[in-house]
């Protein structure tokens, strides 16, 4: 792989709470490092262009890792994510895969944005990597195979738990709970807590 583009949330209200989210840092620092200390080149893009929202309590002390920490000490990352590329400015034929961190943000803007939606169908139908960690498998909601079924119908898919959810005490405040939605789409879903 020689290009992959990592799609970041535009998303920064934590339901009606009054709180901010967005994605978590780790999720996007500890890839982004990966690939790029061995010379992939990454594209990052958003549904609205410019900086995507960063998740708050990603930011804490007690969130922190060597990935995190070394993104919040490197401006010339956190100037290039700045500059996200608007989502409907991306073709699939440009990237050899892509990336969605999680964050809490992609159940409200990812799950149903069209560009993203059809974006994820190009990558998977040209046998194309397709990746998400912890919330942003939310970004499977509404995609399909090209006989309608849903895209990861039959597949190995995991993400955030239900029960993540409530130790976190947003079940309530979520639009939709990542688990069942997932299963609500596929045969096989695995916890990540196993």
């Amino acid at each position: 792989m020689k290009n992959v583009l990592f799609v970041l949330t535009s998303h920064d209200e934590l339901g009606n709470t009054g709180d901010k989210t967005g994605f978590w840092v780790e999720e996007f620092a500890a890839p982004y490092y990966l690939l790029t200390d061995k010379g992939v080149k990454v594209t990052l893009a958003s549904p609205k262009g410019g900086q995507p929202p960063i998740d708050p309590k990603s930011s804490q002390p007690d969130a922190q890792t060597p990935a995190s920490k070394r993104y919040f000490e490197d401006k010339e990352t956190q100037d290039k994510l700045s500059k996200t590329i608007e989502l409907s400015q991306i073709k699939e034929a440009d990237y050899d895969a892509v990336f969605y961190p999680g964050g809490h943000g992609p159940l409200w803007d990812l799950a149903e944005d069209k560009n993203s939606i059809n974006l994820i169908e190009s990558f998977y139908n040209n046998n194309k990597t397709v990746a998400a960690v912890c919330h942003a498998p939310a970004i499977f909601k509404n995609t399909k195979n090209t006989d309608g079924s849903p895209l990861v119908k039959g597949k190995k898919v995991t993400g955030f738990t239900n029960s993540e959810e409530e130790a976190v005490q947003l079940t309530n405040v979520v639009p939709f709970l990542v688990e069942d939605m997932l299963i609500d789409n596929i045969i096989t879903y695995h916890s990540s807590n196993t």
